[in-house]
Parts: C-alpha cells; sequence; structure tokens
C-alpha cells in the first residue's frame, strides 16, 4: 500500500436499515473489520441508489494461507423506505473485483484503482491483461486461488475455467508477482487442456519449481456463450493449500 494516508471506507449507509438477515451477515462480512478495508476504488450513480467498491483487506493476512485479499461490493438502496441491500465477493485479484461491480452495473470506466494505492503495473503486458479481466471476467469460473504474501516471493495464483464451449485452452492460470523492491506487479496468463495441469502449475509455482507458463491457444477476447453456465474449477479431494 501507498505510505501516504490510507483512504477510509465510507458505505453511506447513515440513517439506512435492512432486515435482520442482511443486518447481521452485512456486520459479520464488512462492518466488524471495516477499519481493515481499504477502498482501492470506488463508484456512486448520481441517484445514491448504487455504490460499487473495490476494497483491498488488510487483515485478511492473517487469515487461513492463501485467502484472497480484495473484496467486490455492491450496495443498493432503498431512498424511499431508507432500506438497504447488498452483495460482496471476496477475490483474489483488484482486476476480477473490477469485473465481478461491472457485471453490475458499474460503468467500467468508473471503477479504476486508485494510483496512489498499491504497486502499479509494471508493463504494458500486465495492463492489457488486466484491462481484459475486467472486461471479459464473465468469461471466466474461478476455481482456485491462492495468495501468498511472503516480501520475498509476493504471488497470487488463479485458476480459471472458460466458459465458451471448444476453447483450445479450456483452463487458464492467471500469475500476479510483486517486486518489492521496484514496487511494481506484473500478470501474466497461461493455457492449459485439463485441469489437473492447471492446478499442478499453480502448485509448482507455489513450490519454486515452475517452468514458463505455456501460451493460451485462442484469441485475446472469448466470444461470450448464448447462455453462462455456473462452471467451476474442480478441487480435487485432499488437495492441500
Amino acid at each position: 500500500m501507498s505510505n501516504g494516508r490510507t483512504p477510509e471506507l465510507d458505505v453511506r449507509l447513515d440513517g439506512f436499515d435492512a432486515d435482520e438477515h442482511t443486518a447481521v451477515a452485512f456486520f459479520h462480512q464488512i462492518g466488524v473489520h471495516a477499519s481493515s478495508l481499504v477502498p482501492l476504488a470506488e463508484h456512486h450513480t448520481a441517484d445514491s441508489v448504487h455504490s460499487y467498491y473495490v476494497l483491498y483487506d488488510r487483515s485478511a493476512t492473517y487469515d487461513h494461507p492463501g485467502v484472497p485479499q480484495y473484496i467486490a461490493l455492491h450496495l443498493q438502496r432503498d431512498q424511499g423506505e431508507r432500506t438497504f441491500r447488498y452483495e460482496q465477493a471476496p477475490l483474489p485479484l483488484p482486476a476480477m473485483a473490477q469485473s465481478w461491480l461491472i457485471h453490475r452495473g458499474c460503468p467500467p470506466d468508473a471503477i479504476g484503482l486508485n494510483p496512489e494505492l498499491g504497486p502499479p503495473p509494471a508493463d504494458e503486458a500486465t495492463r492489457a491483461l488486466e484491462r481484459r479481466l475486467a472486461g471479459d471476467g464473465d468469461h471466466y469460473a474461478m476455481g482456485y486461488s491462492y495468495t501468498r504474501d511472503d516480501p520475498d516471493d509476493r504471488v497470487t495464483v488463479v485458476a480459471l475455467r472458460a466458459l465458451a464451449e471448444r476453447t483450445p485452452s479450456p483452463f487458464r492460470v492467471v500469475v500476479e508477482e510483486v517486486d518489492t523492491d521496484a514496487w511494481t506487479h506484473t500478470l501474466r496468463e497461461g493455457g492449459f487442456a485439463t485441469v489437473g495441469e492447471a492446478l499442478q502449475w499453480c502448485d509448482d509455482r507455489l513450490s519454486g519449481t515452475a517452468g514458463p507458463l505455456p501460451p493460451v491457444r485462442e484469441a485475446a477476447s472469448l466470444t461470450r456463450p448464448a447462455s453462462t453456465p455456473k462452471a467451476s474449477v474442480p478441487r480435487p479431494p485432499g488437495r492441500s493449500r
């Protein structure tokens, strides 16, 4: 994170209420550790009905090893009834959080990350892949991720499954690596024919034995399927994190 003043999260819910189930869930998922949630990006509609946030969870490092460190949060307010509801999703990469929000109605150009927070992209390849993940993220289902925040090897690996049929590289691995000396990050993508190969590469990267990522055998942008099935990368029984 930046060495400057860290922005505070303001969910703009003063005077709003919710049903008991929503209120309790919101407290446990957001409210109880709001002081640890850093807004990297936020957008509020002019009528104040919708708010969209990309949040960095500073408390995640004290959770189970490997858990995602970002949260996408969408708030919806009923101004007449003074009530609210929300959706949230823990995600391993900021671009994936942006994608989640964009596909819930947030304008793509309104949820850019604060450049003063976090390490910037190291190169154009990283910027291009982040733009594509943010825009085409609903073309993939996430099945596995692991975030390591060791200063000597700060890395996140994510295994994805393409939802389009007959995709040459149906399984993807996206890898973010942070150079803590240069304070930049890179993002790269590889393509795999099977889920086993994708998950094995993730394990090898985390153990320091992975070879280069194999190239993705398809065009940069997938064709959206007519209907989007609920698909995920299955996790083999007993797989260690």
